[in-house]
């Protein structure tokens, strides 16, 4: 068994969470208030501009990848699934899968950068400190998303060898992906995450695209080693080019080099 030709990720498109929460680090917290508190965050519906995004992804998908997939999955998260319908795919049938939702934020889920330094002002300064295995209290740290992406490409390998596949979900999962099909470092995911370099974004409707398909010669391979980023709605923010993807390995001296970066603080018994 081997993993689909093609395996197309796609994130969601601007939600009304994206926009309380890009106000409220701008210092505006008006919109945690009222009726929005009390919806879970897996109940956050698309915005105009969002609906409009995934219009603008679906046409981008099928004129540049196809029209149609033999498996289509999606979050069950209300913006995914809203951007799913509106990529108006041939012929789409798609299955939710709960192991795509977003990565829980556990106690800081819907609250406004405000309380979050208020009253959790510790946790914020571990999450900038730990990266990869902090989690909220109550949440999931990054390490734990991977493990539920394990789930998904143990499917992909059972019942999708040889087909062309579609997901939308969320940026966090598809940090994971990339994390699990690249073999990111904790410590190479922790830069492209902070990275300025706008090609390393996820953004809303952001399409990354695996393929066993060697881009130049036409040659089919037996693993995903190429991938493009791409974000049809400004392809000013994406690479758009096809990357052919190295997987690190590392000797006993690479290993102990990357140990003696840190000191040991206690020397014996």
């Amino acid at each position: 068994m081997t993993m689909p030709i093609d395996f197309v990720l796609v994130r969601h498109g601007e939600s009304e969470g994206n926009v309380a929460n890009k106000r409220s680090r701008a210092g505006d917290h008006s919109a945690f208030d009222g009726e929005f508190m009390q919806r879970h965050s897996s109940l956050w519906r698309l915005t105009d501009k969002g609906r409009q995004q995934a219009i603008v992804a679906g046409e981008w998908i099928r004129k540049n990848i196809r029209p149609y997939f033999d498996r289509c999955y999606t979050s069950e998260y209300l913006r995914a699934m809203e951007t799913a319908a509106l990529l108006n795919l041939d012929q789409a049938t798609w299955y939710r899968d709960f192991f795509l939702r977003e990565r829980s934020w556990g106690q800081l889920d819907v609250m406004s950068q405000e309380e979050k330094y208020t009253k959790y002002l510790d946790e914020m300064n571990r999450r900038e400190r730990d990266g990869f295995f902090h989690a909220p209290p109550g949440g999931e740290c990054m390490a734990d998303v991977c493990l539920r992406i394990n789930w998904i490409l143990n499917t992909l390998h059972r019942e999708c060898s040889d087909k062309r596949v579609i997901i939308v979900c969320h940026g966090e999962v598809m940090w994971s992906f990339r994390v699990k099909l690249e073999r990111l470092t904790q410590q190479e995911y922790c830069r492209l995450d902070k990275s300025e370099n706008p090609y390393d974004k996820i953004n809303n409707c952001q399409i990354l695209h695996y393929t066993r398909r060697d881009p130049v010669s036409g040659r089919l391979e037996a693993n995903l080693n190429w991938m493009r980023s791409i974000c049809p709605t400004d392809l000013s923010k994406s690479s758009n080019d096809w990357q052919a993807i190295s997987r690190p390995r590392f000797t006993n001296d690479d290993l102990m080099s990357e140990v003696e970066r840190v000191p040991r603080i206690i020397h014996g018994t």
